[in-house]
């Protein structure tokens, strides 16, 4: 059973639809990561770089995935912003090894939090300190204080160490992202009633 489907059966939501934005720099591990979320019978053997974006579905008990695997190449990253009205949470994924790129890891965080279509909303941002397997990676504590976390106080956020080709971490991830889209949900029904 893939990490999809347990999330999808913890949440016991009547909402069918969750979408999921995947999002991060080129060579940080986002289809990794996607590819383990998947079921077993559903995982591709071999990962290649994504050119543009991919878009992932997946049925899991009673609810309909997205997940939209979008490059992080410079190039592609304006298309990041034609998915934000549709998502229902964010996995930012950061490659812990390259230091030499966290400040522009920084940088398309901030964009993305402070976009129009995210800044005012609740969503829960999810995000993978990736690669930790590298004998050079930096704890998720290190990369938590230099991309400032600390700062973002208007929306949920966890950052977990993470190991996409293995699967670590991956679980303490969905774990929280299933609380922070439950409690979303109870509280609209809330609101609804």
């Amino acid at each position: 059973m893939g990490l999809l489907d347990k999330l999808s059966g913890w949440l016991g939501l009547k909402k069918k639809e969750v979408n999921v934005l995947c999002l991060g720099l080129d060579n940080s591990g986002k289809t990794t990561i996607i590819n383990q979320l998947k079921p077993a019978n559903a995982q591709a053997q071999d990962i290649v770089p994504t050119i543009g974006f991919n878009i992932e579905k997946f049925k899991c008990s009673s609810m309909s995935f997205t997940v939209f695997d979008m490059s992080g190449q410079s190039r592609y990253r304006n298309l990041w912003e034609h998915y934000y009205k549709e998502g229902h949470a964010i996995i930012f994924v950061i490659d812990s090894g390259d230091k030499l790129r966290m400040v522009v890891a920084k940088e398309e965080l901030d964009t993305l939090l402070n976009h129009q279509d995210i800044r005012s909303r609740k969503m829960p941002v999810l995000l993978f300190a990736n690669k930790m397997d590298l004998r050079d990676a930096m704890s998720s504590v290190k990369v938590s204080q230099m991309l400032c976390l600390e700062n973002i106080k208007d929306k949920p956020w966890h950052i977990c160490a993470s190991n996409a080709i293995k699967g670590e971490g991956l679980q303490e991830g969905l774990d929280w992202l299933h609380e922070q889209i439950a409690q979303s949900h109870q509280n609209n029904e809330h609101i609804n009633d």
